[in-house]
């Protein structure tokens, strides 16, 4: 898989300070990546009270009826990041429901000592609000894996429907997110790839509503969204016009966006090649986390 790493701006100004904590790549790389691409595996701690958070979004296409569909090899190359990476979170777009099981496997592996907790929800067909159906008959819609770290002995998953849909969408777009005890909500959605203005209510509403009630309601605890918005890094409306007040995002220069409330800041990002297995790349983000 090829890596574009990218730094936050927020972070460029500390980079020789923090260099030390950071620095390095996988002195061995696979043929599919170039073997100057950075692939930083460490989990370091920036300070005393902060740790990082990484996180690896994806749309896997894995319908089965979309064009972008490649057989199921989207799901095997997520296995492979999540095993080359070792993210912290997944968040997922475009699959079926027994994607989330592999995928739950593959990040066990890499934390066998951990648990792996996860939540999906199914976009709903606009005629029927039944859940739309993958090729297969499993249920299709949007997913997010988090591990378990100690001290957390819990979760709880939250999900729900836009109040406002495309009326020319055939589905009915939907969010989901998993509540970690004493750490943060982890969350993704698939906004309409219809109509942009409705994509940016959508997501409006998302991060200006419904989120900060389940923020509030589990302690106030930070949010951390991966998504892909169908609202253009660099497009009108664009993925910044639905963040609120202290909210930070990045983006992998396309559709699919990080998004981090306050208490979260973005370190370093990078955009990985997906090998023709999608028609997304992933899109793989260091945050650090605030503890209080």
């Amino acid at each position: 898989m090829r890596v574009r790493h990218v730094r936050s701006p927020r972070w460029a100004a500390a980079a020789t300070g923090f260099a030390v904590l950071f620095a390095g790549c996988l002195a061995a790389c696979d043929a599919g990546r170039a073997a100057s691409d950075p692939t930083d595996m460490s989990r370091p701690t920036i300070g005393r009270h902060d740790t990082t958070v990484r996180v690896l979004q994806m749309n896997l296409c894995n319908s089965g009826r979309a064009d972008c569909y490649s057989g199921g090899r989207a799901v095997s190359s997520a296995v492979a990041l999540i095993h080359e990476h070792q993210p912290d979170m997944v968040s997922l777009n475009e699959v079926c429901r027994d994607d989330l099981p592999v995928l739950e496997q593959a990040m066990s592996a890499t934390v066998p000592v951990r648990a792996v907790a996860s939540a999906f929800t199914s976009a709903k067909d606009r005629q029927t609000h039944a859940p739309v159906r993958c090729q297969n008959g499993q249920e299709f819609g949007d997913g997010v894996l988090v591990v378990v770290s100690p001290p957390v002995v819990g979760s709880h998953s939250y999900s729900g429907v836009y109040p406002v849909q495309d009326p020319h969408d055939s589905e009915e777009r939907v969010w989901v997110c998993i509540d970690l005890a004493t750490r943060f909500s982890a969350c993704t959605t698939h906004t309409t790839s219809v109509d942009a203005t409705i994509a940016l209510n959508q997501c409006r509403y998302l991060l200006s509503s419904a989120l900060p009630v389940i923020s509030r309601r589990n302690g106030a605890r930070p949010i951390v969204l991966g998504a892909d918005l169908n609202l253009a890094a660099r497009g009108s409306p664009g993925p910044q016009s639905c963040l609120p007040n202290g909210y930070q995002r990045t983006d992998d220069g396309g559709l699919q966006s990080v998004v981090v409330s306050p208490g979260i800041g973005v370190r370093t990002h990078s955009v990985i090649d997906m090998q023709g297995t999608t028609d997304h790349p992933g899109l793989l983000v260091d945050l650090v986390l605030s503890r209080p």
